[in-house]
């Protein structure tokens, strides 16, 4: 995967002028989906994923499912 500086917070953030373009240059040109998963491959969801945290934040995406998945996920970072 291309190496990409994100720029996640707990609050979600427009982007400003100067990573705006940039930032949309990495969104996919359209949506596809095959076999019941969003585009063709996992660098592609990831690089969607990483766009949209950065829009929403971090707060906004831990209320979407199972708390404990999340505790699990951040307890199994390495250290």
């Amino acid at each position: 995967m291309q190496e990409i500086d994100w720029d996640i917070r707990r609050e979600g953030r427009a982007w400003e002028d100067g990573e705006a373009e940039d930032r949309w240059q990495l969104t996919p040109e359209k949506f596809e989906m095959m076999d019941g998963r969003l585009f063709l491959d996992e660098e592609q969801r990831l690089l969607l994923l990483g766009l949209l945290l950065e829009n929403v934040g971090a707060d906004a995406a831990v209320r979407l499912g199972d708390p404990n998945v999340w505790h699990a996920a951040v307890a199994g970072l390495p250290r």
